[in-house]
């Protein structure tokens, strides 16, 4: 079963996103990750098949100097 999270993000550059991605990886190396910048809510989605804890990706992105909230 695929989980998918998305958040709303305070990043608003492709360069700083693709940074992001890239650490988050290190952390979920298992999930698909990509932003939706042209969304107002610049938008972060994270796709699994394996579980995955949405307040991780929420921690790190805070640790590295973001704020992400989880949409529902």
């Amino acid at each position: 079963m695929t989980t998918i999270e998305i958040f709303k993000t305070n990043i608003t550059q492709a360069a700083i996103a693709n940074k992001v991605i890239e650490s988050l990886l290190q952390v979920l190396p298992h999930c698909r990750i990509n932003f939706d910048l042209h969304d107002c809510d610049n938008i972060l989605r994270v796709e699994s098949i394996e579980a995955f804890n949405p307040q991780d990706v929420k921690s790190h992105l805070h640790k590295i100097g973001f704020s992400a909230e989880l949409l529902l």
